[in-house]
């Protein structure tokens, strides 16, 4: 079942049709959570946006596509709870999904590899909230400028120029000690 089949059946009442929504956006919208700042409580983050998601399905625009716009109430909501926390959260990339391209029974390249990782991941933490938002958006989420702009809730030229900035300074900060 697609995404417009599953909103048309949920929208009649079939919750199992939501549920198979919630089965396929889940591991993305705590990804989305998590790197914007929501940390340990994304999983509250997320079940708040999923049930805001279904209350707001009515209002839809069916010609849109769900998963930025469910990743747009994911983004609002780790914003609200950033906000209301007072501070901003610690932001991590898991790892155990990306290919590691060393030999596994290399460990001075696994220690150079998680080295590597922590410092670019400190570099990230430290960029001014937009860009932060953006470059973790394009790069970490692997979302198109488009659907980044729409998560975001800001202009497409926003997103390209907060992405420029946001990677230069991280070549600035980390990019001779990572090539």
């Amino acid at each position: 079942m697609d995404d417009d089949e599953a909103i048309a059946r949920s929208l009649d009442g079939d919750l199992n049709a939501y549920e198979a929504l919630v089965a396929r956006y889940s591991a993305l919208a705590h990804r989305t959570a998590y790197l914007l700042g929501a940390g340990d409580e994304a999983e509250d983050v997320v079940q708040e946006a999923f049930v805001k998601a279904f209350r707001h399905l009515p209002g839809f625009r069916r010609e849109s596509p769900f998963r930025p716009w469910l990743l747009r109430i994911v983004a609002n909501e780790t914003h609200n709870l950033t906000r209301s926390r007072g501070r901003r959260a610690e932001l991590a990339l898991r790892l155990g999904a990306a290919a590691d391209e060393r030999a596994p029974d290399d460990p001075a390249g696994a220690a150079v590899a998680t080295d590597r990782r922590a410092r670019l991941l400190a570099a990230v933490r430290s960029l001014p909230e937009r860009e932060r938002q953006a470059v973790v958006c394009r790069y970490f989420l692997q979302l198109t400028e488009a659907e980044t702009a729409q998560v975001l809730d800001c202009p497409l030229g926003t997103v390209k120029s907060s992405t420029h900035r946001g990677l230069a300074r991280l070549r600035e900060e980390v990019g001779n000690e990572l090539a």
